[in-house]
């Protein structure tokens, strides 16, 4: 057993949610290629929407369609995301994906979410680089985050490493998500806690308000409003 996570590469360790040494050239060949199309893709034109879709698809290859990424965008390896169809991904987001970010169907990301998978040791000694027998390592790991379909994460969200978000949520402005999730739920805080389950209550018939050029409000705002007039 010994034998077979010596020849265990670095990159394989570290896709694999092990301590690796992120020092090691083939990791950093990998992201540095990743830091270079991400590079490219924030400096085109803002009108070359085909360049700016090639350049993410090289960035990142598993993907689905009908995805829109907003300038800029960071990401650390690329090959470490998935996401599937109707993606949007607004300003200045950054994907630290040291560990797996699988991300489903029709999910929204507001201005500058963070999602950061790596981890460091607690203790100092054990997290600064230093020299071992076999030579210089600056060890760290990773946890794998999970975002699951139809989630809509707002601006200003961070996303730490091991959480998953079950479907149909929704991550209020500024949260910071230390802990899984469950679907269906409107949660906020930091750390991120669930504030209720999203229900009917919260419909708009978003169809009907538009076409009526109305204030957008849910069945529950509009309970509200009611007896607020009431007792006025």
């Amino acid at each position: 057993m010994e034998d077979i996570e010596k020849k265990s590469t670095d990159l394989e360790r570290m896709k694999g949610a092990r301590l690796y040494n992120c020092t090691d050239k083939q990791v950093f060949l990998k992201h540095a290629r990743a830091l270079m199309l991400s590079d490219k893709f924030n400096r085109a034109r803002v009108w070359n929407v085909p360049r700016q879709k090639r350049l993410i698809k090289k960035l990142i290859p598993n993907h689905g369609k009908n995805f829109f990424f907003m300038q800029s965008f960071r990401c650390e390896y690329g090959f470490n995301i998935s996401f599937g169809d109707d993606l949007f991904v607004n300003f200045d987001c950054i994907f630290m994906d040291v560990a797996p970010i699988k991300i489903g169907n029709g999910v929204m990301f507001g201005p500058r979410v963070t999602i950061a998978t790596p981890v460091h040791p607690l203790l100092a000694d054990e997290r600064i680089i230093q020299q071992y027998p076999d030579g210089y390592h600056d060890l760290e790991y990773a946890k794998p985050v999970t975002i699951e379909d139809s989630v809509w994460v707002a601006s200003n969200v961070t996303i730490c490493g091991g959480v998953t978000i079950g479907e149909n949520s929704v991550i209020c402005a500024g949260s910071v998500v230390t802990k899984d999730i469950p679907a269906g739920c409107l949660a906020g805080g930091v750390p991120c806690k669930v504030i209720r389950h999203l229900d009917e209550q919260d419909r708009m018939n978003v169809l009907q308000t538009y076409n009526k050029n109305e204030i957008p409000l849910s069945a529950r705002d509009r309970a509200k409003l009611k007896a607020d007039i009431k007792e006025n």
